[in-house]
């Protein structure tokens, strides 16, 4: 699947950092939806007409942690990959069969993490 078909759904509470993981993401010619927290996420994964590849989440949203929001876009959306950016990714209890990447990380880092899960080696 190449990147220009590729949605990603990106949560994170902080502007700044979202708008640079976006800017990055949007550079390496991916589609990207942008919530500021769970509940706008939860709107657009229940939006059937909202096509969705992989869910990138922070793990300290002001309205529930990442984890828990991962789990409910799994009820909706069972196949979704997710993707936790937190800096402490080295102690979040990742569940299986998702990834997570540490912040800061580089524009390399996140290109490399986000292909490996879409299937773009």
């Amino acid at each position: 699947m190449p990147a220009q078909t590729s949605t990603i759904l990106v949560v994170e509470d902080d502007d700044i950092v979202r708008m640079l993981i976006v800017d990055v993401l949007e550079e390496l010619e991916y589609v990207v939806l942008e919530a500021e927290d769970g509940a706008a996420a939860l709107k657009m994964l229940t939006d059937s007409a909202v096509h969705i590849d992989l869910l990138m989440t922070d793990q300290g949203l002001p309205d529930m942690k990442g984890t828990d929001l991962a789990g409910q876009a799994r009820q909706i959306r069972p196949q979704v990959p997710v993707l936790f950016a937190s800096g402490y990714a080295e102690i979040i209890d990742i569940p299986e069969g998702m990834h997570s990447i540490g912040k800061p990380f580089s524009i390399d880092q996140l290109r490399d993490k986000v292909k490996h899960i879409l299937g773009n080696p």
